[in-house]
């Protein structure tokens, strides 16, 4: 019995070091060369540059979406050439929360040496963009009746008096 669950703990760990767990710190394994992720929320909208510092050419920039995240990992080597582009960038943005997930894009990049990350915050609160499918909810004025508007419209049914109280 211990030995199936040492076995079903390893199979676990093997997966989520496999398929990659993306957090602020770093993943289950955190370490100093792991995956970061930056948060944009409505509050604090956030914008990622990364940068040449040789030259100071902006070599990336996203601005991140309130409500989702951008997570960022370094591959050394793999770049298309060796001195100006050893490394590869690989990014996604997922929504906020997401632990677990494929970064699907990629870039070559500098050298750790000469990279820089900026991060800035925009200014003012953005709000989400609703999701496609997303009813429309009774306090928005396209879900209104007329009379309920701001225009005014006849109400329904204002021909018949009605007493408070039922006779």
């Amino acid at each position: 019995m211990f030995r199936q669950i040492v076995a079903l703990g390893l199979g676990v760990a093997t997966t989520l070091a496999i398929t990659g767990c993306y957090s602020p710190g770093g993943g289950a394994f955190d370490f100093t060369g792991g995956s970061q992720t930056y948060y944009s929320t409505e509050a604090r909208p956030t914008t990622f540059t990364l940068v040449d510092s040789r030259t100071n050419e902006i070599l990336f920039a996203m601005e991140i979406p309130p409500g989702k995240q951008l997570t960022i990992d370094f591959d050394k080597g793999g770049g298309d050439d060796p001195v100006l582009r050893p490394d590869i960038l690989k990014y996604q943005i997922f929504d906020i929360g997401t632990k677990i997930g494929k970064l699907r894009s990629s870039l070559t990049v500098p050298p750790s040496t000469v990279r820089r990350i900026d991060v800035t915050f925009r200014s003012g609160v953005e709000t989400r963009p609703a999701p496609i499918n997303w009813e429309l909810r009774a306090d928005q004025t396209a879900n209104q009746p007329s009379w309920w508007t701001a225009a005014g419209g006849p109400i329904p049914n204002d021909d018949i008096k009605a007493t408070m109280y039922d006779d």
